[in-house]
């Protein structure tokens, strides 16, 4: 029972993106949501409100690719 490497080092590659992934999400939604509260009644409001679905995706991406994350890093640990 020995860990991969080559599959580690992709696993970890997956944990930086995924560690800027949980930091960039959020902050992508707090700013639709100022947005949102600064242009209301005005043109720009359809901005705030596309800013809002982009953040809503990008939390969803997120979600999955932490268990796809999770999923290779075990992978690698607990190679069969």
């Amino acid at each position: 029972m020995s860990t991969n490497l080559n599959l580690l080092s992709k696993g970890l590659k997956y944990l930086g993106i995924l560690v800027f992934l949980f930091i960039a999400s959020p902050i992508t939604l707090t700013m639709g949501y100022k947005a949102l509260n600064k242009f209301k009644d005005t043109p720009k409001e359809y901005l705030s409100y596309l800013i809002i679905g982009a953040a809503a995706i990008l939390i969803i991406f997120t979600i999955y690719f932490a268990f796809k994350t999770i999923q290779v890093l075990l992978q690698a640990i607990f190679n069969n």
